[in-house]
């Protein structure tokens, strides 16, 4: 992607004021909802320094990196990538490009409606629980490189040869992305933290119920009981497939939501603390500082 077509979206807001780039529409073939494009062309990538602030994305972005290190920020992890890594950004998410790394290799945009609902199923892209970071062994490296250059073949016909008709090309597209994505996902579904977090049904359902109502539920007791599970139960689950405790998993959701919108917002401390479930600022105070041994006042202005 050219650093001018990312760069677009930047200071878009949405209705509460969290500052989101949108999916980057100009250099779209045949206004499809895919971008395929190289980094780095002409300098490290991308150019604007406004892109190196916390932001929030609202489409899927994938990052092939041909060179490294790059320090790459996702949710407030700091993430490593070399050569022949993947970072997988997904809708929603926050992130941050380092100012000191050059991004090197290719970036694959996506709108989210741009797969239909079964391929969007088929290869997960609505994981949040996998790391964003992969790291391909050679034999998948190898099969990942074919896929993403038969989907970049694809996507060059369609932007300059125009060998089909539109309708046929973006159907060519959809095929070749899925095919890239499937075994993309297949990677991460693999990894050996993914296979901790799937090891266990109980983990998993409570993961889901976790992500659906951390913001109006805070207790160990009531997810054990909506889920049918005495709470010993719970918390062996969690334990073996998270090294955590229920209670720590479902702070730590709480505090990443009220980090990202304590990052992204001029939310009073007051309505961000309401948001993850503390009517209570001086509660909601207590609990943050707590957990990260920063008040949500001085987290803010450390990002700012």
């Amino acid at each position: 992607m050219a650093d001018r077509s990312i760069a677009q979206g930047v200071g878009g807001e949405s209705a509460d004021g969290i500052r989101t780039l949108p999916f980057p529409v100009d250099p779209n073939v045949g206004g499809v909802g895919l971008h395929i494009g190289p980094m780095g062309t002409g300098g490290a990538w991308p150019a604007d320094a406004a892109l190196r602030r916390v932001h929030r994305i609202d489409f899927h972005v994938v990052l092939f990196f041909d060179a490294g290190p790059v320090r790459h920020m996702v949710d407030f992890a700091e993430y490593e990538a070399a050569a022949g890594d993947v970072l997988w950004i997904r809708p929603g998410q926050v992130h941050r490009f380092s100012g000191r790394s050059e991004y090197r290799g290719t970036v694959l945009t996506m709108q989210p409606g741009f797969l239909p609902r079964a391929t969007v199923e088929a290869t997960g892209l609505y994981r949040y629980d996998l790391p964003p970071l992969l790291r391909p062994d050679p034999v998948r490296l190898a099969a990942l490189r074919g896929a993403l250059t038969r989907l970049q073949g694809e996507y060059a016909d369609a932007a300059t040869t125009a060998t089909l008709p539109p309708g046929l090309h973006t159907a060519v597209l959809r095929h070749a992305l899925t095919a890239f994505l499937l075994r993309l996902a297949h990677l991460a579904a693999t990894s050996a933290e993914a296979d901790r977090h799937q090891a266990d049904t109980a983990f998993t359902l409570f993961r889901d119920a976790v992500e659906r109502e951390f913001a109006t539920n805070h207790t160990v007791s009531a997810y054990a009981d909506a889920l049918g599970y005495s709470r010993r139960t719970l918390v062996r689950a969690v334990r073996a497939a998270t090294g955590q405790t229920p209670k720590s998993f479902i702070d730590r959701r709480v505090v990443l939501e009220a980090k990202r919108l304590l990052a992204h917002t001029d939310l009073p401390i007051g309505r961000v603390g309401a948001a993850v479930g503390f009517p209570d600022a001086a509660n909601f105070s207590k609990f943050f500082h707590q957990r990260t041994d920063l008040t949500p006042a001085q987290f803010r202005a450390e990002l700012r």
